[in-house]
């Protein structure tokens, strides 16, 4: 067995590049970092730390935890409210689906936006600015009984601008640290499952209230924005991410210099012509597309199908719950029996449950079912990162993922307005036909993604 000293620098970096991407979520919108953690030679020594050093450390992520369980909060409330959403307004499956729409759009140009102002603005006054937009957004949204749908719309553009402009800068951060960043990356991107998890609880709750009092429920959102906003407030201060990580006793570890506009326009083409970046981004577009349709939809189908009722809400929960055990708990298995088979394995199990759920006329059997499917869709993006940062050239891993990451998020968009479409002329007893289709599609991209570094 090789010593640490005997690794090759090439297969270091992969390693990190791997440690850094293995808990990357998203769903749904967070840019790739452009930083990662330095090697264990790094100019800041970890066993440096002061007590006041560690003690920062548990503070700041606190807070990072904070805006990534709101992230979760987010996506895991909406299921739940859109039968009521669609009741109050008067709307049609897909008119009512322009939610997703509209908020993953707002997702897309708050990460391009990020880019553009990470350098001019810096890391703390970015994540005070995306709660401020969250808390304009889901201001909007609370006041849904006295705003047209159009409005309705607007705050949930709105609200994705926020959070991914949050997203980003709390990825990035974390995947920065030199001390465990795998440990606290995972833990961050958990505080996501459970805001995932809890929300849909919260949101059945509202759903069952009469009238328009089911928009209160962002009021609860806009409070925890203000906890939020002031709690980053008091721990960052508005301060850059270098002077952040100097409270960690760390040194940032900053752009190499000299990489000029020629250079990364040359690496953005030479990522154009790699066939494997765009197979890993398809396929992953169908993931996220697929995971946010059921997450979305399964409620509805619930109520109409299976005659569920607003109580049909918990069962979002299970779904997001399900997801986020599949990450935590699964990882033995990957590592036991390869991940490129327990990609298909998943998938295998995933489709027998949607058909369980779609041919079953049962509402428990199919409430488990739907947490069963959480729970395999749960590793498939981790699984589709780290075997990303396997197949891509070194040099270029930042680019692909970036763009394979831009790609992804723009199938929560896509796949759930196609599934209220469909719902619209054929009745929302499509939803299980339509997941089916699209986990046997990705079964099929899968065996696409190469195998070997391009």
């Amino acid at each position: 067995m090789d010593t640490p000293m005997d690794t090759p620098a090439s297969e270091k970096t992969l390693i990190q590049v791997e440690k850094g991407f293995i808990e990357a979520e998203s769903a749904l919108a967070m840019p790739v970092p452009t930083t990662f953690p330095p090697e264990p030679n790094a100019s800041t020594p970890l066993n440096g730390r002061t007590a006041k050093h560690r003690r920062s450390d548990r503070f700041q992520m606190i807070a990072l935890c904070g805006t990534l369980f709101l992230s979760g909060w987010n996506d895991g409330s909406v299921g739940p409210l859109i039968p009521k959403i669609q009741d109050f307004y008067h709307l049609s499956y897909t008119i009512v689906s322009l939610i997703f729409v509209f908020k993953c759009t707002g997702y897309i140009i708050g990460a391009i936006g990020n880019i553009a102002l990470t350098e001019r603005v810096g890391f703390g006054k970015l994540l005070l600015l995306g709660a401020f937009i969250q808390i304009i957004g889901n201001s909007l949204l609370s006041a849904a009984v006295h705003v047209p749908f159009p409005i309705f719309v607007l705050g949930n553009f709105l609200t994705g601008i926020g959070l991914a402009t949050q997203n980003a800068q709390t990825v990035a951060y974390v995947a920065s640290f030199t001390a465990a960043p795998e440990l606290k990356m995972g833990i961050v991107q958990s505080a996501y499952g459970a805001g995932a998890l809890v929300s849909p609880l919260v949101a059945t709750q509202f759903a069952q209230f009469q009238g328009g009092r089911w928009c209160f429920n962002y009021l609860i959102t806009v409070g925890l924005n203000l906890l939020n906003g002031l709690h980053l407030a008091l721990v960052f201060e508005g301060r850059h991410q270098d002077e952040s990580l100097a409270r960690l006793g760390q040194v940032s570890l900053e752009p190499q210099p000299g990489t000029s506009d020629g250079k990364k326009q040359s690496r953005f083409k030479q990522m154009l012509r790699l066939k494997s970046v765009h197979l890993l981004a398809i396929f992953l577009f169908v993931y996220v597309g697929t995971e946010v349709t059921i997450g979305g939809w399964i409620v509805s189908y619930m109520e109409s199908v299976r005659h569920g009722g607003a109580s049909s809400g918990y069962i979002s929960a299970g779904f997001w719950g399900g997801l986020m055990l599949g990450r935590l708990f699964c990882l033995p298995l990957n590592k036991l029996i390869n991940e490129i088979r327990a990609m298909y394995l998943y998938i295998g199990i995933a489709i027998g449950l949607e058909l369980i759920i779609w041919f079953v006329p049962s509402y428990i059997t199919s409430a488990i079912a739907v947490s069963l499917v959480g729970f395999c869709l749960g590793p498939m993006f981790p699984i589709g990162m780290t075997h990303g940062a396997r197949i891509l050239p070194p040099h270029l891993l930042v680019t692909c993922i970036a763009w394979a990451s831009g790609i992804s998020i723009s199938g929560a968009a896509v796949l759930p307005f196609v599934t209220g479409a469909i719902a619209g002329a054929r009745g929302i007893s499509s939803l299980e036909p339509f997941a089916i289709s699209m986990l046997v599609l990705m079964g099929l991209l899968w065996t696409t993604v190469p195998r070997k570094r391009y």
